[in-house]
């Protein structure tokens, strides 16, 4: 049985957070092994939406040109109401500006930018992590077929549901968010959509977003006992009432069940995210609801933070406590603003039509402003 030598870097998952810290490593000349139970995530399929903060840490990570090319401008947002009334609009493009435009783009295309030149040698595919133990020499990591992997630090960054997470603070388990009872994605046919619009209604929300000239991403939650994860089919029902173009979204979602993806929102809230030579980062750290799009922004920039402090540092072992009360006030910031969002979320329809059109632009320009 082999064991890997003591002073390599180890990271759990291979997602946005787990790509992004092995790029941030090597961009400070220092080699790390990613391990991933999965070839490829199973929504890789579907897309994301990177706020400016976002392309700034892409930026960061040398991948600018490439976020440019790959992903789809976001110049607007529009919250609207269940009958399309117009209710707030938000200008990004003046907010953010051209160097921090937020864009959309599909999630495996953001992964394959992450990873490129990830392999064989520094990559563990398709295996799962068994065991977790640590000493003050070396954390070490038992996979699924028996092999160890010795390291000086472990990163954590396997998700919500995270492997590492529960072997090193084993009470730990993610909460379901309080913004909605269930939620869908899915990619469908542009029914028309210029920008990133939010249809808010009596039962529940749809957002969609383009992610090319003829390709949106759809986001769909809802507040109601009669929908079940195993059958969205009541959906139809849900939103009947809905614009045109949102059912015409879901109505295409709907009759591809293959593209719709049952996407529970579920939320990591930690006093702590290190011990000895553990360090959790991403949302195996921090998950949040999705109302500020904020999850791969928050991953990046915990990478990059990561590897700053790894490349500066004599013992891995020392740099737990400082990461986190370096990222923390952060994450706290966008874990209160998500509070904030997600309870006007709750409140009774008639009045978030009525409040709506102040509390967003507010709202947006509290959350992002020192995310910038």
């Amino acid at each position: 049985m082999a064991t890997a030598p003591s002073q390599r870097i180890v990271i759990a998952g291979g997602g946005i957070a787990g790509l992004a810290t092995w790029r941030a490593l090597k961009q400070q000349g220092i080699d790390s092994l990613v391990v991933e139970r999965r070839p490829l995530a199973a929504d890789g399929g579907l897309a994301i939406n990177l706020p400016g903060n976002a392309i700034a840490a892409l930026a960061r990570l040398g991948l600018a040109g490439d976020i440019e090319r790959l992903g789809h401008p976001v110049r607007k947002r529009e919250y609207r109401a269940q009958d399309d009334r117009l209710l707030a609009t938000i200008d990004e493009d003046a907010f953010w500006g051209e160097a921090m435009r937020p864009r959309a783009m599909r999630r495996s295309d953001l992964m394959g930018l992450l990873g490129a030149g990830l392999d064989a040698s520094a990559h563990r595919a398709d295996r799962s992590i068994a065991d977790v133990h640590q000493d003050a020499t070396a954390a070490t990591l038992r996979l699924d077929d028996g092999e160890e992997l010795s390291a000086s630090l472990l990163v954590g960054a396997d998700g919500v549901r995270s492997t590492v997470r529960q072997a090193l603070m084993a009470a730990s388990q993610p909460s379901a968010a309080r913004l909605a009872s269930a939620s869908w994605r899915f990619m469908a046919p542009n029914p028309g959509v210029e920008g990133w619009t939010l249809w808010t209604g009596r039962r529940g929300m749809i957002l969609l977003l383009p992610v090319d000239d003829a390709t949106v991403y759809g986001w769909v939650a809802v507040d109601s006992p009669g929908v079940a994860a195993d059958d969205p089919h009541p959906l139809d029902q849900v939103f009947g009432d809905f614009p045109e173009r949102a059912r015409k979204a879901l109505s295409w979602a709907l009759a591809h069940p293959e593209a719709l993806y049952h996407s529970p929102i579920e939320e990591v809230r930690l006093a702590r995210w290190s011990e000895g030579r553990v360090i959790l980062i991403g949302d195996a750290a921090h998950a949040t609801a999705p109302v500020w799009a904020e999850g791969a922004a928050l991953a990046m920039e915990d990478a990059l933070a990561l590897a700053g402090m790894v490349a500066g540092a004599d013992d891995t072992a020392t740099i737990g406590r400082r990461f986190e009360q370096a990222r923390q006030p952060r994450v706290a910031h966008v874990q209160a603003a998500t509070d904030r969002l997600s309870k006007a979320a709750r409140l009774p329809y008639g009045l978030r039509r009525l409040i709506m059109p102040f509390v967003v632009p507010r709202s947006y320009r509290a959350t992002y402003a020192p995310l910038k």
